[in-house]
């Protein structure tokens, strides 16, 4: 199970790298979380490098992918190469979960026509000129597809993912373990309480991505 976190020049750390530590919380054979970026390193908005763990075609092959956020995304949506890269994304054999500006990539793709999207409040006015009514709430999913608003709001979409993925029961655990001492129930309550509704009564069966 390879989960994907796409990761670019200028990318928001909060965003990125909680999503990356929450879901390397599930310890189950085969399970792989991968910082995922066009280029061997990308620099964050606040100069801290790291290295790729995967290539966007990696990524695209990734049974769920996470499109993190960053000051430059509407640089990454100009770009023809990535975005023709990223348009192998199929919401049909993949989970496709979407940061604040990552909402962007989505929506630029394609992928959230007719459906209402979360984003940051700065990506916001950019949304909804590719024609995407935004939420004023942290979190939404329809089917195979989540959007989550705001850099603390990125645990959202990794408890989503894992609830899909391993069940309500791992995520619990997961957001158990990083939550505040002395908060745990409680941030863990307002989490389940966020994702619950948009979770399927019986997740739809996912096609196998190609490899």
């Amino acid at each position: 199970m390879h989960i994907a976190i796409l990761t670019f020049e200028g990318y928001n750390e909060l965003d990125s790298l909680i999503a990356l530590g929450v879901l390397n919380r599930i310890k189950s054979p085969g399970w792989r979380v991968s910082i995922a970026s066009p280029t061997p390193t990308v620099r964050s908005m606040n100069g801290v490098v790291i290295e790729s763990m995967a290539d966007l075609d990696e990524a695209c092959a990734a049974d769920a992918v996470i499109v993190g956020s960053g000051s430059r995304t509407r640089e990454v949506v100009e770009d023809r190469s990535i975005m023709g890269t990223l348009g192998r994304l199929d919401p049909a054999r993949q989970l496709l979960a979407a940061q604040c500006s990552g909402t962007l990539v989505l929506a630029r793709l394609g992928l959230l026509d007719d459906i209402p999207a979360c984003t940051d409040l700065t990506t916001r006015p950019w949304v909804v000129a590719a024609g995407i009514d935004v939420l004023n709430q942290p979190f939404y999913a329809r089917g195979n597809l989540a959007t989550a608003g705001g850099c603390l709001a990125s645990h959202y979409l990794a408890a989503w993912l894992i609830t899909r993925l391993q069940g309500p029961e791992a995520a619990e655990s997961a957001l158990h373990y990083v939550a505040p001492v002395g908060e745990k129930q409680a941030y863990v309550d307002r989490a389940l309480h966020n994702i619950t509704p948009y979770l399927p009564a019986e997740p739809a069966a996912l096609t196998s991505a190609p490899r």
